[in-house]
C-alpha cells in the first residue's frame, strides 16, 4: 500500500469519481456533482490516488454535531483486496475524531459485516430503516 496516497478533503474531479464508482458497482458512468455534494453536506472525505490516479474514496456526512456517517466506500476493482477501504475508514474516523464527533455510523449489505466489524472496529447496533419510494 506504500503506493496509495491518502487524502483528507483530497481533490479530485467529478469525472474521475464518476468514473470510479461505476467502476467499483458495475453500473454506467453518471454526471454526479460529486463535488458540491461534499462540500455542501459533509465533514469532509478521503481519497486515495496511486500513480495512475483515483483508486479510493470515502465521503463522511455529519450532522453538525457528534454524529458522521461513513458513506461511498468505493476502490478501483484494481486495487481492492489491498487494504485500501480499511485505511479509508481509518483515516474517516481519524478526522471525525478530530472535529469532535463522538459516533461514527455506518450501513451496509449484510455481506459486508466482516469487512466492518472485523476489518474496520464497528461493533453491532439496533437500528432501524425506512424506505421512502413509493412502491410500484
Amino acid at each position: 500500500m506504500s503506493d496509495i496516497a491518502y487524502t483528507w478533503r483530497g481533490s479530485f474531479t467529478d469525472a474521475a469519481l464518476n468514473l470510479l464508482h461505476a467502476e467499483a458497482f458495475g453500473h454506467d458512468v453518471f454526471g454526479d456533482k460529486w463535488n458540491d455534494q461534499v462540500s455542501n453536506h459533509s465533514l469532509g472525505w478521503v481519497t486515495a490516488h496511486d500513480g495512475a490516479g483515483l483508486v479510493g474514496f470515502v465521503n463522511v456526512p455529519w450532522d453538525g454535531g457528534i454524529h458522521a456517517w461513513i458513506q461511498d466506500v468505493i476502490v478501483a476493482p484494481r486495487q481492492q483486496r489491498r487494504g485500501i477501504a480499511t485505511r479509508l475508514i481509518e483515516v474517516a474516523a481519524e478526522h471525525a475524531a478530530a472535529a469532535d464527533c463522538e459516533w461514527l455510523h455506518v450501513d451496509f449489505d449484510a455481506q459486508l459485516r466482516p469487512f466492518y466489524f472485523d476489518a474496520c472496529g464497528f461493533r453491532p447496533t439496533d437500528a432501524g430503516l425506512l424506505y421512502l419510494r413509493p412502491r410500484a
